[in-house]
């Protein structure tokens, strides 16, 4: 008996250091950063697919404009820019969210989602000014890959913006209520992985397209 004892504590201590067992599933504070990341994982595939169209199609312009000829490095330089920032005050909203201090984590909010909306106006506006100059997407298969890559990273943006400010919505009714700052900590992630997806963007596309 006292073996047995012994035996059935250890296998129940077990469980509780590994999470298995007769302990049960892990709560969700655990349970959904992981299965968002997941999630992130999966977008990185589909741009992966992404990246690698345009990888194949850069050079099928079919006699229309080339990456030299549209591509502008400063204007970029200042989109990138402002992604960056975006995600270092992301950062800084999520310590102050920890705190539970309101005006700050508004404040670094806001801030966050007034960068991002600098970085979707730049991108539309590149965008409009290529179609005013006959560089659509239906221009050639490479202006296709383009806006598709690109523009994909923007709708991204544009979602990421209405969750941003769902979460501000929710954390000034709320409180900070612990499913609420699970939610914003899977906004953040979702946020630095677009930064992460951006810096590739900015390397393949922009950087090496305009190479001399």
């Amino acid at each position: 008996m006292t073996s047995e004892a012994a035996t059935i504590g250890l296998t129940h201590g077990g469980s509780e250091d590994t999470g298995l067992g007769h302990r049960g599933p892990e709560s969700k504070s655990i349970v959904v950063p992981y299965g968002f990341w997941l999630f992130v994982l999966s977008d990185m595939v589909l741009f992966s697919a992404l990246f690698a169209s345009y990888g194949t199609l850069v050079s099928a312009t079919d006699g229309g404009p080339t990456t030299h000829q549209l591509f502008h490095r400063d204007l970029v330089a200042v989109e990138t820019i402002a992604l960056l920032l975006s995600s270092f005050v992301c950062g800084l909203a999520m310590i102050t969210a920890k705190r539970a201090n309101m005006a700050w984590t508004q404040i670094w909010l806001i801030a966050t989602g007034a960068l991002g909306a600098v970085f979707l106006g730049i991108e539309l506006y590149e965008f409009s000014s290529m179609i005013a100059e006959g560089a659509g997407p239906q221009r050639s298969a490479f202006l296709s890959s383009f806006f598709t890559l690109v523009g994909c990273h923007g709708a991204h943006v544009t979602a990421g913006l209405l969750w941003l400010g769902t979460m501000m919505a929710q954390i000034w009714a709320k409180g900070f209520r612990e499913d609420i700052v699970r939610r914003l900590l899977c906004f953040s992630i979702f946020w630095h992985a677009l930064d992460i997806i951006w810096v590739g963007i900015f390397t393949i596309v922009y950087l090496i397209g305009t190479l001399p």
